[in-house]
Parts: structure tokens; sequence; C-alpha cells
């Protein structure tokens, strides 16, 4: 693993000056990930070359376990990215078209989502209701995809109609693992570890199923409270895979970010459905591809859950990749991305 320092002078015209200069604006950018604190990790491939692959502070805050590159964090929804590329991988395969009526999958769903399709949960455009809006507070055991379906079930409404409007949906993307398994005949994790992770060799990433799967080399997700850290890892919907249950690594994702470039996984045809802005967000300047957030020729998408705070940002025309990975829950990093990346 190339150093920090090594790394920049890739990018450097060998003038020490520049080399320190980058150098010390990157470690004084990632200072508040320094030390006895949860922790950071930064990944920045140029030109397919991984430049930056460096961890600060703790991924075990009660063990002072030091993140590493090889630490895997939940990625919330920047596991969405994933999901759609499984359904996108079943499109190629013949198994469903992008535009199936949703209740052709999932026909226990009410009347009111009949004129919803598969890109319409893709994009958000479905209208769903959303399922952290209608689970009970009382609720104590964690939820999965299959209890997102169980609650829609008995919400025949929608909030406008699908196709019309855009609004972020975590239930859209619950429903989309729901149809991956069903297309395939595989649970959504066996068939993301298939034909994703497996021959993309990342091999320590996993859609995390307590019970069923455990995750190497683990950071545990906190929270300031009254200045001190506490564990805040899981919720009752973090046991939901589709709209953001996979942990990785930057290691791993580096080994993503290659084949979003070429057809080692995805074809032409795939790469640019999902990278295509088929629908403006709520955000000036922002549309939504399948899976992706799209601002000008940046394609992004950020991950926030209990005790994580994710982004990854690829610039294609530039061929230049950041990923900001942490394990507390605040603040976003996607400014801190993004002013990492005017460094390249």
């Amino acid at each position: 693993m190339r150093t920090l320092a090594a790394a920049v002078l890739l990018l450097t015209t060998g003038c020490a000056t520049g080399l320190l200069d980058v150098t010390e604006r990157i470690e004084a950018l990632m200072r508040p990930y320094q030390g006895d604190v949860p922790g950071a990790s930064l990944l920045v491939i140029r030109d397919g070359q991984t430049v930056v692959a460096r961890s600060w502070g703790l991924s075990d805050v009660e063990a002072r376990v030091s993140a590493t590159p090889a630490t895997n964090y939940r990625l919330a929804s920047v596991t969405k990215q994933f999901t759609a590329a499984s359904i996108l991988l079943l499109a190629e395969d013949g198994k469903l078209t992008i535009d199936d009526p949703l209740r052709r999958w999932l026909s226990s769903l009410p009347a009111a989502a009949d004129a919803v399709t598969i890109r319409h949960l893709l994009t958000h455009t479905s209208g769903l209701v959303d399922y952290e809006d209608v689970v009970s507070p009382d609720t104590s055991v964690p939820l999965r995809d299959a209890d997102v379906l169980r609650l829609l079930e008995s919400q025949n409404t929608t909030y406008f109609v699908p196709g019309s409007s855009y609004r972020y949906s975590n239930s859209g993307y619950a429903l989309l693992a729901l149809i991956v398994e069903r297309a395939s005949g595989q649970t959504f994790a066996s068939f993301l570890r298939d034909r994703i992770f497996a021959p993309l060799g990342m091999s320590n990433t996993v859609a995390f199923e307590q019970g069923l799967s455990s995750v190497a080399n683990r950071a545990y997700g906190y929270t300031e409270v009254d200045g001190k850290w506490t564990r805040t890892d899981q919720s009752m919907t973090s046991a939901v895979l589709g709209d953001g249950g996979i942990y990785s690594s930057i290691e791993d994702l580096a080994k993503w970010d290659a084949a979003l470039y070429d057809d080692e996984l995805l074809s032409a045809v795939s790469r640019k459905l999902a990278f295509t802005p088929h629908t403006p967000t709520n955000v000036k300047d922002v549309a939504y591809g399948f899976g992706w957030r799209i601002t000008g020729d940046t394609f992004w998408h950020s991950g926030e859950t209990i005790g994580f705070r994710n982004v990854i940002v690829r610039n294609t025309r530039r061929r230049l990749t950041v990923v900001v990975l942490t394990n507390r829950n605040e603040p976003p990093p996607y400014a801190l991305a993004k002013e990492i990346a005017k460094l390249f």
C-alpha cells in the first residue's frame, strides 16, 4: 500500500513544495477523524490508479481498533447503486425488463401500485409510501425487506401519480431487492455475492444478515452525546438490505469503481442507463439515474444511517473518484470529498 506522500507524489511534478502542500492539506481536512475517535477511510483514484488509500481514527472505539483501508463500513444508501446494478444484470439476463409493472413481481401490493414500474422504483418516482413513516414506534424486532412489503400491503395510496414527481424512497429499493430474489431464485445477499462481489474480487464485501453472515474488519457506528462517543450501530431498519445493508471497504470499492468503466460487470447499455439523468430531484442541478445522483459530469451518492456517513463521488470525464467512509453520525462527508477532489 502506498503511503499518502508517495501517492501524492505521483500527481505532482516532483516539486517538494507541491507534494508537501497537498499532503498537508489532506491531513488538515481529515484532522477531525484523527486520534481516539470514530474514524474514516479515504480513497482517491486517478486515471485508474489508486493514489490515496488511507485511514484515520478507530473502527472500534471500545476495543481501540484502528481503521485501515480494509475496514468495512456500513454503506447505507451507497448500497443503492449495487441494488440497481442487480436489476440491470437481471435485465441483461432476460429475467425482467426495466419497465415491468411492479405488481408483476409483487402482486400482493394494493391497487394504488398498479401504475408503478421497476423504472419508477429505480428513479424514486414511484410515489410509494416511505416504510419508515408507517412502521410502528413499538417495533422491537429489526425489519427486513419482506417486512417492508408487508407494511406497504396496507398502504393503498401513493404520494403522487407514479412517474409524475420525485421523492427519495427507501421503500422502492427494499422492493427492488425482493424483485431480485423473485427473478433470480436466489436471496438478495447471495445474488450480490455471486454476480457482483465475487466476480469483481470484492472478497470482504457483504450484504450483512445477522446470524447468517459476518463482517470482517467491521467498523461500528457512533454518535457524539454530551462530548462522548456512544455506540449507535444498529436501528430497527438496519437489517433492510436493498436500501442500505451492504458493508464494504475502500479496498473493495476501488474494484467496484474500476468495473464501472468497462464491460467487466455491466454492458455499455446498462451503464448508460445507470448514469443517465432520468429525473430531476428536489435539489437544484441534481438529477437521479439508477442508484446514482448526477450533477453535470459528476456521479455520486451519499449514505447516511445511524452511526455512519459515507459518500462516493466519480467524475468520469476526469477519471477521478473520491470515496469517504466514516463510522460516525456527523458530519456528512460530501463537502469533504469535493474539497479533496479539488486537490487532484
